[in-house]
């Protein structure tokens, strides 16, 4: 399988080497700048469902709450023993994933499962950076976060994925660069992590992310979208990190979208400006 079939290359595919993302419908305010007018206002009805749904999850919240710490097993009404959820899967480990980077990318990460997965959910905050337009931060991202043999052979297919072309299509200049007055977007921000194989030199782990893409500007035919992967990366542990040997995408799982009003393109300019990234750890 070629690069560009692992990342979704295609020309009617709005999407790169680190991302695959595909086009969701957007709810637009009024006046927008992309020329795009909401509709009416929604029911009284749906109003009173929303405030019924909202008391219905409070009161169900308050009764987990309540529950209490017992560790006991709880038996049901036909006598049959139940376990509770284990919460390994999810639970923050308070354990920084890194001290250093190489880069810009946090590098030096653990020799454990928990390691691999902090490095799988930050290669993918990598991979799915505006650095990736660029030719030379291209370079260094996969120099940095790919093994010595993967990367020799995904520079010349990244090159030629991200053409001129292609970086035209997202309306960018030929060196990546955004127009005089619009913010070029292109975020990957992680879920969660799960890992699908462990061994002392190998991990498999598998990154949900919900990833934004396009261009914020009152000139932008192309606004900022958001949509839901998951990124699977094969790791390999080599000179004291783990390192990506190969990776793929696919669509999903996507949340119900929400009734939120989307901004306008002078707001997520500025929530791009402002607000920053994380490192993240497992």
């Amino acid at each position: 399988m070629t690069p560009g079939d692992e990342h979704d290359y295609g020309e009617s595919a709005r999407s790169d080497e680190g991302h695959g993302y595909g086009r969701t419908r957007l709810r637009l305010p009024e006046n927008d700048p992309y020329g795009v007018t909401r509709k009416g206002g929604r029911s009284s009805s749906r109003s009173l469902v929303t405030v019924v749904g909202v008391v219905v999850l409070l009161i169900a919240a308050i009764a987990f709450a309540n529950r209490g710490g017992d560790d006991s097993s709880s038996t049901s009404a036909g006598g049959s023993t139940g376990d509770k959820p284990e919460t390994t899967s999810t639970a923050p480990t308070g354990t920084k994933p890194v001290e250093s980077k190489t880069g810009g990318v946090p590098s030096g990460f653990a020799h454990t499962q928990q390691g691999a997965q902090s490095a799988a959910a930050n290669y993918a905050v990598a991979l799915g950076s505006t650095g990736m337009f660029r030719t030379d931060g291209r370079h260094a991202l996969v120099d940095t976060v790919y093994t010595a043999a993967a990367a020799a052979k995904l520079q010349g297919a990244m090159d030629r994925a991200y053409s001129t072309d292609f970086l035209a299509k997202m309306g960018l200049d030929a060196d990546g660069n955004a127009p005089q007055g619009s913010t070029f977007v292109s975020r990957v921000i992680p879920v969660g992590t799960t890992p699908q194989a462990y061994s002392a030199t190998t991990a498999k782990v598998a990154v949900w992310y919900l990833g934004l893409i396009g261009m914020s500007g009152t000139s932008s035919t192309d606004p900022v979208t958001s949509s839901w992967k998951t990124w699977t990366f094969d790791l390999q542990w080599t000179d004291g990190d783990w390192k990506i040997v190969s990776d793929e995408q696919k669509d999903g799982p996507a949340p119900v979208p929400g009734d939120d009003q989307a901004a306008t393109s002078d707001e997520i300019s500025k929530a791009i400006e402002e607000y920053g990234g994380f490192t993240y750890a497992r």
